[in-house]
């Protein structure tokens, strides 16, 4: 009988290649709680929960609390002999602490991932229905950071030659030049380069309202805008929707299945963004994904500044359940350097994600 025999935390700093900007805040590094599992075979999972203070609240203390004194406690000894033990154990997960979701979704793709090694096969067949329609590479956008319009036009020309084909562009920080700085990019970029939007929440409704139709005024070829107003104004993100033509996309208004049902009784929204971060578990994220296509709301995986660790769950998860557009996983491509060894590979806008060996990690990084 094999069962969880150990769960270990490991606080993670790893320094971006650029600062990452957004309506909501500055940062310089991913901070993480790494969590380990080790199961009584000797094998080990992986999963990670990130500080995001000004989205969902977790920070490292909150998160390695969490783990050690409340998952760990509650996962340890249990069986993790198949798939029907791996449901059993991540669902006391779920139900023992209110919301964490961060930390939730660190333990769960790291029994996810123990049970996969196990059956020697990938996480991302544990979520497939159809094994033969996994997929083993993805594409993915990448940020540009909020800044004035000349530096993101410069940036958006790198971004476009590291093999970029889609751009989020980050505004919200001040809707007076929202347009100007998007249409300096799509001039520097070309029309044949997609490019979205995320507010990160940075407008009032009225302020969404204006901006958004002057871009459509523009005819700048924007995608989609994300969260164009605050997280909790469920009815101001309908509000918006029903005065613009642009699609809307709930992100921070979206944590779960039951924010999901809302979104979808009030029409507020054309597509939603699913973070494990935010759900707390892999099969929760599938779920929403189905629920979403069931009834026609477009779809993105995507994640918060999280290194290799948690973002190749993330993929895992676009693996198994394909969405309706390019994932938004460039997190870890920001990052100088993994803490981990093995993992998902990054190829300008491709993503290769491990078929076998769970999430194909095989140590943390490390430095003399």
């Amino acid at each position: 009988m094999t069962t969880v025999a150990r769960v270990t935390t490991t606080t993670s700093s790893v320094r971006l290649h650029t600062p990452f900007v957004t309506a909501l805040r500055r940062t310089e590094t991913t901070d993480t709680v790494v969590a380990t599992i080790t199961d009584s075979d000797g094998r080990t999972g992986w999963g990670e929960a990130p500080q995001v203070w000004q989205v969902t609240g977790e920070s490292l203390a909150s998160a390695t609390a969490c783990i050690e004194q409340m998952l760990a406690p509650a996962v340890t000894g249990h069986r993790l002999d198949d798939r029907s033990d791996l449901a059993a154990a991540a669902a006391v997960v779920q139900r023992s602490v209110a919301r964490n979701f961060g930390a939730k979704a660190a333990v769960d793709a790291a029994l996810h991932d123990l049970v996969a090694q196990a059956e020697g096969t990938s996480v991302a067949a544990l979520l497939a229905t159809r094994p033969d329609g996994i997929r083993e590479v993805l594409t993915t956008d990448v940020t540009l950071s909020a800044g004035a319009a000349d530096a993101l036009a410069a940036t958006a020309r790198a971004r476009v030659s590291d093999g970029f084909r889609t751009l989020k562009m980050k505004v919200g920080t001040d809707a007076s030049t929202d347009v100007q700085r998007v249409a300096a990019v799509r001039d520097a970029v070309g029309p044949d380069v997609g490019i979205r939007l995320d507010a990160n929440q940075g407008w009032t409704r009225e302020e969404a309202v204006q901006v958004i139709r002057a871009l459509e005024v523009a005819d700048l070829g924007v995608e989609f805008v994300e969260q164009p107003v605050v997280a909790d104004d469920v009815e101001g993100l309908a509000w918006v929707r029903e005065r613009v033509g642009l699609p809307v996309m709930a992100d921070e208004s979206c944590y779960g299945p039951y924010d999901l049902e809302r979104i979808i009784r009030l029409g507020a929204a054309d597509l939603v963004n699913v973070k494990l971060a935010k759900c707390g578990s892999l099969t929760v994220g599938r779920d929403m994904l189905r629920r979403a296509h069931d009834v026609g709301l477009r779809t993105i995986v995507g994640s918060m500044m999280e290194s290799h660790v948690g973002v190749g769950a993330a993929a895992a998860l676009v693996a198994a359940e394909p969405t309706t557009e390019v994932s938004d996983l460039d997190a870890a491509w920001w990052s100088v350097t993994s803490p981990v060894v093995g993992g998902i590979a990054y190829s300008g806008n491709q993503i290769r994600v491990p078929m076998t060996g769970g999430l194909g990690i095989s140590g943390f990084v490390h430095h003399d």
